[in-house]
């Protein structure tokens, strides 16, 4: 049973297989030839372990920038990180993490069959570690057993497919109308970013429409202007290190060659994404039709964030930029009030801040672009300092989780059992129950809510 387990838990939060899997079930229900099905299933699987590869040199050159900026400037604290907390996560709670993922799926394929949720969340990695999250605070709360792997998985795949429904009018004017959803558990900092962007961008030009004279024209390149803005990035950051800590990072060599081949792998690592989103959506979403017309009516596939980049690249710098900024003031403002110290996380600041400068722009132009991924930077500042003390034993990690969706979560959760015990836990799956069935009765539509402009 546990080998059974183990193999589902493996497949389920590997995102790659799930798209394939999701791509060949919709291939064969539109009776497509066999070369097609093989072709429309690589494609996707394909697709996303090149995002995965380009995400894994990202995140690889963001690491010695975090620790450069660390040691430079004097910070010490607790740096979030979703893989960190997860793997100590899995040390304590792994059988109850793997079973919450596997119901939390079950659970969003019958939400998205039977109600106008029609939102199948195919991010894996992130439904792996919001299962981390519900087994770690539902475990606090004294949960066991079945009755934590039902609520667990009930919550798990009901905010698996509420989650991409709040915002979808955002995500249609981010993509242009594109039949995709956010498959992302940062989602309600792009959404909270897109609500700012209509208020303060009225009339504010698109970052994308930026007009740049002929001589610097080649930044409008994305992967030439991300590697001169990270390159400075990464001499300034060297710079105030010491060239002695550096080496102790760059295994000897010259530390601002090693600096520079960081800032330039780093958009590499971009330019890959770009590569590997381009693939994913070139099959993916020809084969979803098969699964909306003749097995879940009007699906839509709620896919990673990083998918929405190529839609706004130009965003992605500026949203990362002015989110580490936010992240930066948040962490000297809980320094003031005598808070846990939450040092500015490389790779939460950069994927959700570019995700929020995305979703800013796509309502507020640049304007919105900028103070919505710097709201977003705040936030991803207070929200994991508030999150610590409801994780129970993993809040002694010295880590906890990043994004905006498990610290709104994982507080409420938290917070509603500290004072209400069992029963307010049960009372918050009757809140999401009642939320996921009545569109239905106010509405005859069989098409997912929210997914029209």
């Amino acid at each position: 049973m546990m080998a059974i387990l183990d193999f589902l838990k493996d497949i389920l939060s590997e995102p790659a297989f799930l798209m394939g899997i999701i791509a060949c079930v919709g291939l064969i229900a539109l009776k497509s030839p066999a070369h097609k099905v093989m072709t429309g299933t690589l494609g996707p699987i394909l697709g996303y372990l090149m995002l995965s590869a380009g995400a894994g040199v990202i995140v690889a050159n963001l690491e010695p920038l975090s620790k450069m900026i660390e040691t430079g400037f004097h910070i010490t604290g607790v740096v979030p990180n979703n893989e960190a907390v997860t793997s100590v996560a899995q040390e304590l709670l792994g059988v109850e993490t793997m079973s919450i993922l596997v119901t939390g799926l079950i659970f969003n394929l019958l939400i998205a069959r039977f109600t106008r949720f029609k939102y199948i969340f195919l991010t894996g990695h992130h439904s792996f570690f919001m299962a981390c999250l519900l087994s770690a605070v539902l475990g606090a709360l004294d949960f066991k057993g079945m009755t934590m792997i039902l609520v667990g998985g009930f919550i798990l795949g009901a905010w698996s497919a509420i989650s991409p429904a709040i915002g979808q009018k955002y995500t249609l004017k981010a993509t242009d109308g594109d039949e995709i959803a956010m498959g992302h558990f940062g989602s309600l900092g792009y959404y909270l970013s897109a609500w700012i962007g209509s208020i303060v961008g009225k009339e504010s030009q698109s970052t994308e429409d930026i007009q740049v004279s002929e001589k610097w024209n080649f930044l409008r390149n994305t992967t030439i202007s991300t590697a001169l803005i990270m390159v400075v990035f990464y001499i300034i950051a060297a710079i105030a290190a010491g060239p002695k800590f550096v080496e102790t990072l760059s295994g000897g060599q010259n530390p601002f060659i090693f600096a520079i081949l960081c800032g330039l792998k780093f958009a590499v690592g971009v330019a890959v994404v770009y590569a590997g989103v381009r693939m994913i959506l070139a099959d993916l979403i020809p084969a979803f039709e098969g699964v909306s017309s003749k097995l879940i009516p009007n699906a839509v596939p709620a896919v990673d964030c990083a998918v929405f980049f190529p839609y706004a690249p130009t965003a992605v710098i500026i949203g990362f930029a002015c989110s580490f900024v936010g992240g930066v003031i948040g962490m000297l403002i809980l320094g003031m009030v005598g808070g846990v110290l939450i040092i500015p996380g490389m790779v939460p600041h950069f994927f959700c801040g570019a995700t929020a400068g995305i979703f800013g722009n796509a309502t507020g132009g640049r304007r919105g672009a900028m103070v919505g991924s710097f709201v977003n930077g705040l936030f991803l500042a207070f929200l994991p300092a508030l999150l610590l003390p409801v994780l129970g034993n993993l809040g002694f990690s010295n880590t906890t989780f990043g994004d905006f969706d498990f610290g709104i979560l994982g507080i409420v959760l938290g917070r509603v059992g500290e004072f209400a015990h069992a029963g307010g836990i049960y009372g918050i799956v009757a809140i999401l129950l009642a939320i996921l069935i009545i569109p239905s009765f106010m509405s005859k539509s069989d098409e997912a809510i929210n997914n029209h402009e």
